[in-house]
């Protein structure tokens, strides 16, 4: 079972970039579906970007053109590419994993999801 953590996060104003990393141990990633959610202070977790075990790419509406996933697989870690940063981005950001390898689908319910980290803040001021 993969178990993810995240790093990265921090405080940035309004129109700046961060880049996170979710480092996987536990198991192989690439072999599982990966995403990326994040959860603002009384609102539910939602999903923000995922990669499936195809590859296979799906981003949030409110994330498009300026949020970038990607992997390296040699050194089991995704990452996210934030630019343009908003307050409405405001949030912890998770990384999660499945359990199912070698699958093409991509969920997107943090109930699919089986393994996640433990969070990391960003902040973003206006």
């Amino acid at each position: 079972q993969v178990q993810p953590v995240e790093s990265g996060g921090g405080l940035v104003q309004a129109g700046g970039s961060l880049k996170l990393s979710c480092a996987a141990s536990g198991g192989t990633f690439s072999n599982y579906a990966m995403a990326w959610f994040r959860q603002a202070p009384g609102k539910e977790r939602e999903f923000v970007v995922g990669i499936s075990w195809g590859g296979g790419i799906d981003y949030a509406e409110s994330v498009k053109g300026r949020f970038t996933i990607s992997k390296d697989n040699g050194k089991n870690t995704m990452y996210l590419q934030m630019n343009n940063l908003k307050p409405d981005d405001t949030a912890v950001y998770y990384c999660a994993a499945t359990s199912t390898r070698f699958s093409f689908t991509l969920p997107h319910k943090a109930t699919d999801f089986n393994s996640w980290g433990q969070g990391t803040q960003v902040t973003v001021s206006s």
